[in-house]
């Protein structure tokens, strides 16, 4: 499912126009994505937290040349299932 056919989805179970549904979507995706810049957790009870993974800096190796190669320090997304997903997926 892409996000077009998760707003239709969405807009046929609220009764509300795509494009609402639509801007309501954006709206929690970039507040999600606010949060998670500021370092904090966002947690939805039951459905699970997306969270921020700290990656440390360390040293990688070309495959192609052997040479050693300096990755730098990153920062990625995460999610957790919480219990309530995870049981509607089982």
């Amino acid at each position: 499912m892409n996000k077009t056919e998760l707003i239709e989805r969405l807009a046929a179970r609220s009764g509300r126009s795509r494009n609402e549904t639509a801007a309501a979507l954006d709206d929690l995706l970039e507040t999600i994505t606010e949060v998670l810049r500021q370092g904090e957790d966002v947690t939805l009870t039951g459905f699970g937290t997306f969270h921020v993974k700290q990656r440390a800096a360390r040293m990688g190796r070309n495959p192609r040349t052997g040479e050693s190669v300096a990755i730098a320090a990153s920062k990625s997304p995460g999610f957790k299932a919480g219990k309530s997903l995870k049981d509607a997926l089982n």
